[in-house]
């Protein structure tokens, strides 16, 4: 993928009516984990022209040059009646307000939450096109429709969830086409409009889901039963490629990911506040650590749960997190409430976590740390203060912090079963069976601009002659597994029998999130820029192909680029007595 193309805009009737506008980075859009993958995306936004027009979610800031561009080329901007947001981020209110300077007759047509949030942004911003006390907006509800004519009458579904309270889809009966904001989408950039083919798209789409959907899978859920009811055919999406070829198998995934995390043993209660979009980036980061790592998430954002919701969603949780943005000093009003629904409702044996992002002081987060310490509550991770925007490594650094949380719930919650009698159980016997498999010992390394990754595999095979490939088994938790996906390189390095207990010892042992995995080991720059361990008995450079998911592990296939043997002895192997551990 090039990061030499600049933004454009790809226009495209994609059904009677129907333009797609998609505005088009080729490179990394925003710091948030969901970008993480570096494949670029889209905004799509969509209009429909009829007796009447409706412009749908008009892109962010970074886009609203090319875009007026664009659409003046197709349109005359005062003719537009109506724009229909899926959602609404401050970072679209440039794009709308320079629309407002072309056409203030224009009618915004959203959710409640969304007519809410539009005027107190308006009203903040300068050099507004017109008073935010004369925006026209038209809120909808599940039950409201909207006529364009020429038989486009739209029906309006709230899909509200916690990141995106003002989450609203939209049906267009005539074309079968559904508007779907944030649902369904991908991170990725490029020529394709359709889905064509569209299996290429699935480590991007679950990918998708994992950041942005498993921590509200329960309002997935019920998202999917609302947009059941219509007989749909294509996903309009807002980022990506439209969903069209893949539309069955994507909707049973989102309903089976949904599921899956729902099913989990523990859960974990994530309550924040956002008010520029960085407490919500470090929110998302920990509860993709901690939904990896196969323990489930319920996030409630302060400004739109109930105090009542986020009591009985503690009192039920394993562990609780809590964030905060500090303004003026102080913790938003919101969070004050739900600090107060946490210490009642919250038993002294819950796990705790805090994390916050501040400009100049952090108050906010000092004050949630105090009080959960005065109150007894044992920390499942070093309290997380971010200054400004989160950058990749603080990223990382939540992740893994989330990770580490989910871990010592899961390793709590084991302690607390019974244990069973040990037996000669037939489960007992095929256990010590599979134990018999024996591995080469090895160590995998990454590195992506300044973020390194390392574990210790024993889980690797030989996999293809043409072009030469291997596999190696990544448990979903592991810190590196966010550095192995299609068109990562890695390096694995194998080790020499005789010569590998310093080296096990080292990388067996615990990191803490964002600690260096290559403290007093000799490594040198590989081609194609990952780690090779020094002492190693061979290394082989390698770019990931393919990836599939196997239960609690993933299987990464790798091409191998280049490699050296670097010692005459002889690979150490990994002897185990039992499958149910490395």
């Amino acid at each position: 993928m090039s990061t030499t193309k600049p933004r454009d805009v790809q226009p495209l009737y994609i059904a009677t009516d129907t333009l797609i506008l998609r505005s088009r980075t080729w490179d990394r859009l925003k710091f948030e984990i969901e970008y993480a993958l570096q494949r670029g995306t889209t905004a799509n936004s969509f209009v429909i022209r009829a007796d009447q027009i409706a412009l749908f979610d008009p892109p962010g800031e970074s886009f609203t040059e090319v875009f007026l561009k664009a659409l003046q080329e197709r349109l005359d901007p005062k003719l537009i009646d109506y724009v229909i947001l899926g959602h609404l981020n401050p970072n679209r209110l440039v794009t709308l307000n320079a629309l407002l300077k072309l056409a203030p007759e224009i009618t915004f047509v959203c959710s409640n939450p969304g007519a809410k949030s539009l005027r107190t942004l308006f009203e903040k911003l300068e050099d507004k096109a017109i008073p935010e006390q004369e925006l026209k907006i038209l809120v909808m509800k599940g039950d409201d429709t909207l006529d364009l004519g020429e038989g486009h009458i739209l029906d309006f579904i709230p899909t509200p969830n916690p990141r995106f309270p003002d989450q609203l889809c939209t049906y267009d009966p005539k074309t079968q086409i559904l508007f779907t904001d944030k649902l369904f989408g991908a991170h990725v950039c490029g020529d394709q409009v359709m889905d064509e083919g569209w299996r290429v798209y699935d480590e991007d789409r679950r990918y998708y889901f994992d950041c942005l959907m498993a921590p509200h899978a329960r309002q997935v859920e019920t998202a999917l039963a609302k947009l059941d009811d219509f007989d749909a055919k294509l996903y309009a999406t807002g980022h990506g490629p439209l969903v069209r070829y893949g539309f069955q198998e994507l909707t049973e995934s989102y309903g089976k990911w949904s599921k899956q995390q729902q099913a989990q043993e523990a859960n974990v209660a994530l309550i924040y506040a956002s008010a520029y979009g960085n407490t919500g980036a470090i929110a998302q980061a920990i509860a993709r650590g901690i939904t990896k790592a196969g323990v489930s998430v319920e996030s409630l954002n302060c400004e739109a749960a109930e105090p009542e919701e986020i009591g009985a969603a503690v009192e039920k949780a394993d562990g609780f997190i809590m964030g905060s943005p500090t303004l003026g000093g102080h913790a938003p009003t919101q969070v004050q409430t739900a600090l107060g629904m946490v210490l009642s409702s919250a038993t002294k044996t819950k796990l705790a976590g805090v994390f916050g992002s501040y400009g100049w002081s952090g108050e906010a987060i000092d004050l949630l740390e105090n009080k959960f310490r005065d109150a007894g509550y044992k920390f499942g991770f070093d309290t997380i203060r971010v200054k400004f925007k989160p950058t990749d490594k603080d990223l990382k650094y939540c992740e893994e912090a989330g990770t580490d949380f989910a871990q010592a719930l899961k390793k709590a919650k084991k302690a607390r079963k019974p244990k069973q009698p040990a037996g000669e159980s037939s489960a007992a016997r095929t256990e010590q069976a599979v134990g018999r498999l024996i591995g080469s010992l090895c160590v995998v390394t990454t590195k992506q601009q300044d973020l390194t990754g390392a574990m210790l595999a024993s889980w690797v095979s030989q996999a293809t002659f043409t072009p030469p490939g291997l596999t190696v088994a990544v448990a979903k938790e592991r810190a590196v597994e966010s550095l192995m996906h299609t068109g990562d390189n890695f390096v694995l390095n194998v080790l020499e029998d005789g010569k590998h207990l310093p080296l096990m010892k080292q990388f067996l042992k615990p990191f803490g999130p964002g600690e260096d995995r290559f403290g007093g080991i000799k490594i040198e720059e590989s081609e194609n820029g990952c780690p090779i361990i020094s002492d190693a008995l061979a290394y082989l450079e390698c770019t990931v192909e393919n990836r599939m998911e196997c239960g609690d592990h993933w299987l990464v296939y790798g091409v191998v680029k280049n490699g050296k043997v670097l010692s005459d002895g002889v690979t150490a192997l990994h002897h185990r007595k039992s499958g149910t551990y490395y």
